[in-house]
């Protein structure tokens, strides 16, 4: 069980992480490797293991895994093979837990998922990055094809998306939902349904900003938990659109 005074980041984190951006290649990444291992890896793969309970009471199908490779948390090294921005690493630090459905899926050095034999599920995530902390749950980016089951699956459940989506509590955590949507309506639907702005979106995803200090506070599965509950109901409602247990 995670101790409800532990503390795992710190301003070391950050401090690394603000080093890193301003000196993103390979000789200063290696003079300060022990500073990543002990003030962002190591802390974040606790933290990871920490959540692992917890999250399984949330939904049993949610896994917080903290293997070092192929695990939860995204590895620093950025894909630059098709990017004209060739820094070797990436300023900031994530953790996706995901559906178990899609275990044993292979994903890319970035922890995202290849086209080949992927599996579209939402996720609840972590971002760690100096000014720019926040946590998020949902479908990000998903394939043309979940984007039409999500589609179809509102219009035939407009209340259970309304109750996922518009409580109290989830508007005063996350506000509206976030990513990005089509400029016209979808072929096929109509342009004055009553949930035409959600029916144009290409992501469903909640988000909240995190202070750089609340991620160094003793506590913090209990805040992140907190509100990754407030999140479950879009979660479970896109399981539904995607035929996914939750």
């Amino acid at each position: 069980m995670p101790q409800q005074s532990a503390v795992y980041f710190t301003a070391g984190t950050f401090k690394f992480l603000r080093g890193l951006a301003r000196n993103n290649n390979r000789d200063w990444f290696a003079a300060h490797k022990p500073e990543y291992e002990s003030q962002l890896r190591q802390p974040f793969l606790r933290l990871i293991a920490d959540l692992a309970e917890p999250l399984r009471k949330l939904s049993p199908q949610y896994v917080a895994n903290p293997k070092t490779v192929g695990g939860s948390l995204f590895r620093i090294h950025r894909d630059t093979r098709f990017s004209g921005d060739k820094a070797p690493y990436k300023p900031w630090a994530g953790a996706s837990f995901y559906h178990q459905a899609t275990r044993g899926i292979a994903r890319g050095a970035d922890g995202t998922t290849g086209m080949m034999g992927r599996l579209d599920a939402p996720v609840f995530y972590l971002h760690v990055q100096p000014g720019q902390c926040f946590l998020s749950g949902g479908l990000w980016h998903p394939m043309p094809e979940s984007v039409k089951r999500v589609r179809s699956y509102m219009v035939n459940n407009p209340a259970s998306w309304k109750k996922a989506t518009r409580s109290a509590a989830f508007t005063r955590t996350y506000g509206e939902l976030g990513g990005e949507s089509l400029s016209r309506p979808p072929r096929g639907y109509d342009a004055e349904h009553e949930l035409i702005v959600d029916l144009k979106r290409k992501d469903y995803v909640c988000s909240a900003q995190l202070d750089d200090a609340a991620l160094c506070e003793p506590g913090l599965v209990k805040l992140l938990l907190r509100h990754y509950s407030t999140a479950a109901p879009l979660v479970d409602w896109l399981c539904g659109a995607l035929d996914l247990e939750y």
